[in-house]
């Protein structure tokens, strides 16, 4: 019998003067990963977007439990999409989506 796949979410506030696409974001986050802990770091880490508001500067990645570390300090190293600098910060981290959707309200009036 398989056990059931422990999730976790990460709420990410991007900090940049631009705006970038939901695909440049995660090629970014993909790229970080990679870079730090190579194809089977990446591959352990079950990373994917959820949801991505470039309006309001705020993304959702999910990973699986035991990848939290990786995905978080790839997620730190990011100091450039593209040609822009940016940083990225983890907001909140966890196990549902809807404890994220109160962060989401709250980082909208930040």
């Amino acid at each position: 019998m398989l056990k059931k796949t422990r999730r976790r979410y990460l709420a990410l506030k991007i900090d940049s003067d631009e705006r970038f696409s939901s695909s440049e974001f995660i090629s970014a986050v993909w790229d970080a990963v990679l870079k730090l802990y190579g194809e089977y770091g990446a591959s352990r880490t079950g990373l994917a977007l959820i949801d991505y508001d470039d309006a309001k500067s705020f993304a959702v990645v999910r990973c699986v439990h035991t990848g939290v570390e990786i995905v978080r300090t790839a997620v730190a190293s990011i100091t450039r999409i593209g040609n822009e600098p940016v940083a990225v910060h983890v907001l909140k981290i966890s196990g549902t989506l809807k404890a994220l959707s109160k962060e989401r309200k709250r980082s909208v009036c930040v």
